[in-house]
């Protein structure tokens, strides 16, 4: 079954391939040229069925189901930030250092070394049968350095609960169980044998 990423997050794409390996994962810039998806949902399920539907109407197939996830860290002490605009924390055109540098400096501003933190990814699914929502979350402590070289995005700040080690340290095997993503996409694989 052909299953087609509405993103071009190379380390996303890599992931997801990696958790479904039953189908066959294609990102949508293979299909397509990429084109601007204006997230302007107010939560993580919204923007991943913006993703999801705009991606679906531009392919304008019924043979194809199209994934999407919306997936952010939320730091406590910055009272949920930067949530659903993780991707874009630095700026707009901000890539995963600047993302990643500049939630540290926002928790030294706060005058702590940590905080709770979570990890929350959306799944949307959407077929010509209908659309589908899962949810997967991971919690743990923001740091305020990075360590570790491992992963991407927030990796190197985020340790999970449970562990003394940041996702950017930790391997992938152990990254594959805990992640939110992974929990979503477990989910999502359950909807997917349905459709």
């Amino acid at each position: 079954m052909k299953l087609v990423l509405a993103t071009s997050n190379k380390g996303k794409v890599k992931e997801i391939k990696a958790l479904c390996e039953d189908f066959e994962v294609i990102p949508y810039s293979e299909l397509m040229d990429e084109f601007e998806i204006v997230e302007d949902g107010s939560s993580f399920k919204e923007n991943a069925l913006i993703k999801a539907r705009a991606v679906f109407k531009a392919l304008n197939s019924d043979d194809v189901i199209v994934m999407a996830d919306d997936s952010g860290i939320s730091v406590d002490v910055l009272d949920g930030k930067p949530g659903i605009y993780s991707a874009r924390h630095a700026g707009k055109n901000a890539n995963d250092k600047d993302n990643l540098y500049k939630l540290i400096q926002d928790i030294k501003d706060k005058n702590v070394l940590s905080s709770p933190a979570h990890y929350t990814a959306a799944i949307a699914i959407v077929t010509k049968k209908g659309e589908y929502t899962v949810h997967g979350w991971m919690y743990g402590t923001a740091i305020s350095e990075a360590v570790g070289e491992g992963g991407f995005g927030y990796d190197p700040l985020f340790i999970p609960l449970g562990y003394d080690k940041t996702l950017g340290e930790l391997d992938n095997e152990i990254k594959k169980k805990l992640s939110h993503r992974a929990k979503a996409l477990e989910l999502a694989k359950i909807v997917l044998q349905t459709v």
